[in-house]
């Protein structure tokens, strides 16, 4: 049952919250009106265009960059205020224990939590598909960056283990494409070589069909060559996954990026640690919600000489230290050999840690 205390922290917390949230929010959202001006008038889209091609997918993507920071900065602000007229002083002279005042930030932390796992494996990812889209076209397509002619259609692929693919000009409406090869490796050597002039989607089948084939086996010093005018050839891929897409692993909700995760696995691909590190952090960020209330909590609900600026300075440069400590581990693990799941988890671990310690520390 929710006391009136419950229920007065618990409005003070989600007020301020969500009025923080919807304020940064807007100023985001100015920010990068003026950014991408020039773009927005070369895509000749009119402004209700805008909103529904791409600033419903950047309001939610936003919303979830700052959504762990907001809810630290709201709590330390509303709890510095409350502490400068000796509210918390009154509640616990009235009797009521530290651990129990506490109690309503653990609510709203666990019931934002929640709001922001949820929001993570399956709103955010959709909204970024809307935004991502949008910059691909009418950003990134507009960038002097993208001068590779042949970027978006020549794939080069690992089947399996010992498996390697490659082919040139692949058309995603009729799905085909030229200058097919297979190249099979067998202690770092290649045993089998194949070359097609074209391959096809056999959308019958499932598979892919190859034509003006040049068979190659090749045996130490004997290689033997055959020429075949047609095969069908099962590459475990198929044409939806034929896409280089940067903004991948955003725009994939969490199933779907377990599923494309288990299956480059089993093909070998290497270079996944990216894709890893965004499955881990979509369960470690919304837990970093209830760590940072507890802590501006503990931090907040002392009166101390400085008042509410000095508590907002401090709770700033922690957050500060969150997230650069969020992107060093990030960066160790998508450039490097540090574990995935460590590198989303990392921030958590210590900053629980320096909860508990100053939860020890403060004078209850």
């Amino acid at each position: 049952m929710f006391k009136l205390l419950d229920k007065y922290i618990l409005k003070k917390f989600l007020g301020t919250f969500f009025f923080t949230l919807l304020v940064i929010t807007t100023i985001a959202v100015v920010i990068d009106t003026s950014e991408k001006a020039d773009d927005f008038v070369k895509s000749k889209l009119g402004a209700w265009d805008l909103v529904t091609h791409y600033y419903i997918g950047f309001i939610p993507f936003i919303m979830s960059m700052i959504f762990p920071l907001i809810t630290f900065i709201a709590v330390i602000y509303f709890s510095s205020k409350m502490a400068g007229r000796s509210e918390f002083i009154a509640i616990l002279a009235g009797g009521v224990r530290y651990n129990r005042m506490l109690r309503p930030y653990i609510i709203g932390s666990v019931f934002l939590a929640l709001l922001f796992w949820l929001a993570s494996q399956y709103w955010v990812p959709r909204a970024n598909e809307i935004r991502t889209d949008f910059q691909a076209v009418y950003v990134d397509g507009n960038s002097s960056y993208n001068s590779d002619p042949y970027r978006t259609n020549n794939y080069y692929l690992r089947v399996d283990p010992t498996t390697f693919v490659g082919f040139r000009y692949y058309d995603t409406v009729n799905k085909t494409a030229s200058n097919f090869f297979m190249q099979k490796i067998r202690n770092n050597e290649v045993y089998y070589n194949l070359r097609a002039e074209t391959i096809r989607w056999d959308a019958g089948k499932k598979d892919w069909k190859l034509t003006g084939l040049i068979e190659r086996r090749i045996d130490g010093l004997k290689e033997s060559v055959k020429k075949i005018d047609s095969m069908h050839v099962n590459l475990n891929v198929v044409p939806k996954e034929l896409r280089r897409d940067d903004y991948l692993k955003d725009k994939l909700t969490t199933p779907e990026l377990k599923q494309f995760i288990h299956m480059e696995e089993i093909r070998g691909s290497e270079g996944l640690n990216t894709f890893k590190v965004e499955r881990y952090h979509r369960d470690a960020t919304p837990f970093s919600v209830i760590i940072m209330t507890l802590i501006g909590a503990i931090i907040a609900t002392r009166k101390i000489r400085g008042g509410s600026g000095f508590q907002l300075a401090v709770g700033i440069v922690m957050a500060s230290l969150f997230v650069v400590m969020d992107k060093f581990s990030v960066t160790f693990s998508t450039k490097g050999d540090f574990p995935p799941i460590l590198a989303a988890w990392l921030p958590n671990i210590i900053f629980s840690v320096l909860a508990v310690v100053l939860y020890v520390r403060t004078p209850k």
